[in-house]
């Protein structure tokens, strides 16, 4: 073979090799710049998710303050009109009673004592609508009211038991937003379950609050069941607060709520 050839094939060589390298310099430019395109595209994505995740939380707030902002205006309206029109009314079946013969004079007093049980019932829900009670109450006591509420209506047979060393929780909004998930809970029962009994119970750890309510009503497929505002609001409840939801029902077995929440963070 002459010079020509060798030289010919040096250059074909070299041809080759620079083709190869400038291949491989252009397929790692496409990967690099694919792979920058992805991680971009894929942050975008995330941050998109982190800010509707950030406005459905603040939605939620706001939401959360509106109502409860109502629900205390309900409560102090309650306290302050109707218990006052029930306490006249009071006063007055007691100035009825006083003037009227023996026979009508029962009617009268069992007319009362309606008045009376009446107010007392206002009473106590107002404190359970009211935030301002519930702040100066504490959550156990107020858990205690509504339980002992229920319990009076006669609509229920409730119970209520703590366990452990109550922890005072750092945010005292949360014990409004608990509260409102178990008053959720009980107005479901009332209102659909057809229960006999409502147990509700209360554990104390070293870090968590861990709340279990179940009552022996109709039940129902949480597959099958299409979510009202009732239920979406104790799950979106609980996850402001971080808590694990747990609801658990079945037909004819009753309806249960395991909530886990985080009262401690350090």
């Amino acid at each position: 073979m002459g010079q020509g050839g060798v030289e010919k094939e040096i250059l074909d060589l070299t041809i080759l090799i620079y083709s190869v390298v400038v291949l491989v310099i252009l397929a790692t430019t496409i990967i690099v710049f694919f792979i920058i395109f992805q991680k971009r595209k894929n942050q975008l994505l995330l941050d998109k998710i982190n800010q509707q995740q950030k406005f459905d939380e603040e939605l939620i707030k706001t939401q959360q303050e509106i109502q409860e902002e109502t629900l205390k205006h309900i409560g102090r309206e309650l306290h302050d009109n109707v218990g006052q029109m029930l306490v006249l009314a009071t006063m007055q079946m007691k100035t009825v009673a006083s003037t009227v013969t023996d026979d009508i004079k029962v009617k009268v007093d069992n007319t009362a004592n309606v008045l009376k049980a009446s107010l007392e019932e206002v009473r106590a829900l107002s404190k359970s609508l009211n935030s301002d009670v519930i702040f100066n109450l504490g959550f156990n006591a107020t858990v205690e009211n509504e339980v002992l509420r229920l319990n009076k209506s006669g609509l229920i047979a409730s119970s209520l038991s703590i366990n452990g060393t109550k922890v005072s929780f750092e945010n005292k909004k949360d014990e409004i937003i608990l509260f409102r998930i178990l008053q959720e809970f009980f107005s479901n029962t009332l209102k659909y379950a057809d229960a006999e009994h409502l147990n509700v119970v209360l554990n104390y750890e070293d870090e968590f609050l861990n709340i279990r309510v179940e009552d022996d009503g109709n039940g129902f497929e949480l597959e099958g069941v299409q979510k009202g505002s009732g239920l979406i609001n104790m799950e979106k409840r609980a996850e402001l607060l971080n808590a694990k939801y747990e609801l658990v029902s079945q037909l004819n077995k009753g309806t249960s709520l395991n909530l886990v929440y985080p009262f401690r963070t350090n």
